[in-house]
């Protein structure tokens, strides 16, 4: 969490995200055989490139490093404690949003300094656990929560610091359902309400700057522009007023192109950072969560069946919208390969493929570049990584699926499956009791 330097053009590294090759004919990850994996640990499973997400930490840093700028990984995205151990070597810090998530951040490794604490709806709990380990940072949300965050702290007997989170009223032209930074959101703190909020700040809050964040999957660079513009504002505003601001959080946000294709230019990215706030000699973090590790990561399901369909042929995966959440819940589309050979011909037709839970939003969408699938196919969902195994559930009573970490050669299941033996010990009736 160092403070800002002055511009220098950025020096991207090569974008390492191509991890999957053929080898005679079959899908490898560095080399091992997908469809080994899939021997081993039985489909659905998610699998992990650990060189993937250290080339995309390098490159994200090789950007916004020169520019003092600290990274911090969005743990919501991909909550595996040994993906996080991975990024907590690099020196990554970590933006939580749950006490669980920070017990996962400590647990691989991650220094609470190097913990910054966002989200909505802290429990009391959770800002004591945070006040108690020395969290770096409280993004605080409302006027109500900062009540909280004083209180606690008093309890404690230790200032607390404190971020505002600005809610700058700008459009992230991203889905509704991920745009967090406009003024009819539950996010944030409206500008105006700011300046009041920051200068009378009890004195057990350590007052150390503002926090902005305006959604997920932004291939646009303007908003965060518009964004930091607002806080570059806002700062001038508190230190003409006499008050001390030493750091900005940026939020993440940035978003991956579309099917594989290439996301925003990391270039441009810093560029702005340093338009904007980098000359106000202020310690600056940035939050990605998708950008580090959906191309780092692949589910894998088996073809269980195809019937014909009028317009595509209905292919029936093992996988599900439990396993999968993303195309149900926000019309995401996930670029496929096969793990065999295309067979590309003319008895090929288009497929559309979806699960075995009995709701029509269990689809992930129709492919036409797939070739013929049969069953007993396997498919490589891609972009797979983020926002995957860390929003599935047990829906339908179906299995918590594995996950695995893949390096050179070899493979290590790093969540093992948890079937429905597993989940009925966790339904084990206690006693009868009596509340009051």
């Amino acid at each position: 969490m160092t403070a800002a330097k002055s511009l220098a053009r950025p020096r991207i590294h090569e974008d390492a995200e191509r991890w999957l090759d053929r080898e005679g004919g079959k899908l490898c990850a560095h080399g091992v055989p997908l469809e080994g994996i899939a021997s081993a640990v039985g489909t659905p499973f998610y699998a992990y490139s650990a060189p993937a997400l250290r080339a995309r930490h390098a490159a994200l840093t090789a950007a916004v490093g020169p520019l003092g700028v600290a990274v911090c990984f969005a743990v919501k995205a991909c909550s595996n404690i040994h993906v996080l151990a991975e990024l907590a070597r690099l020196g990554c810090g970590m933006d939580i949003v749950s006490g669980g998530e920070m017990r996962r951040a400590l647990a691989a490794g991650c220094p609470a300094g190097r913990i910054i604490f966002s989200g909505v709806g802290k429990t009391r709990a959770e800002i004591r656990a945070a006040l108690e380990v020395g969290a770096h940072q409280i993004n605080v949300e409302s006027p109500a929560e900062l009540e909280m965050v004083a209180e606690v702290a008093r309890e404690l007997g230790v200032q607390a610091p404190v971020a505002l989170r600005v809610n700058p009223d700008v459009d992230a032209h991203t889905h509704a359902k991920i745009t967090t930074g406009r003024k009819d959101s539950k996010f944030g703190i409206p500008s105006d309400q700011i300046p009041a909020l920051y200068a009378d700040a009890p004195p057990e809050l350590r007052m150390v700057g503002l926090a902005v964040h305006i959604g997920s999957q932004i291939l646009d660079l303007e908003p965060f522009r518009q964004a930091w513009s607002v806080l570059a504002d806002l700062v001038r505003r508190l230190r003409a007023a006499g008050l001390r601001v030493d750091r900005l959080d940026l939020g993440g946000g940035l978003g991956i192109g579309a099917d594989g294709g290439a996301g925003p230019d990391l270039a441009g990215y810093a560029a702005i950072i340093a338009q904007t706030v980098g000359g106000l000699d202020l310690a600056l973090n940035v939050e990605p969560g998708r950008w580090l590790c959906a191309r780092a990561g692949v589910m894998v399901t088996e073809v269980l069946y195809c019937k014909p369909g009028e317009d595509a042929d209905v292919v029936v995966v093992d996988a599900a919208m439990n396993d999968l959440m993303r195309p149900a819940l926000y019309d995401a589309r996930h670029p496929i390969r096969t793990l065999h050979p295309p067979r590309l011909g003319t008895g090929s037709r288009p497929g559309r493929l979806v699960g075995p839970i009995c709701e029509s939003s269990d689809d992930f969408g129709v492919y036409d570049d797939l070739g013929q699938i049969i069953r007993g196919d396997l498919l490589a969902f891609g972009d797979a990584g983020a926002y995957g195994a860390a929003m599935s559930s047990t829906y339908n009573s179906r299995d918590l699926i594995p996950e695995v970490l893949i390096e050179e050669g070899q493979f290590r299941i790093i969540r093992h499956r948890a079937g429905i033996r597993d989940l009925l010990k966790l339904e084990q009736g206690g006693p009868w009791q009596r509340a009051g």
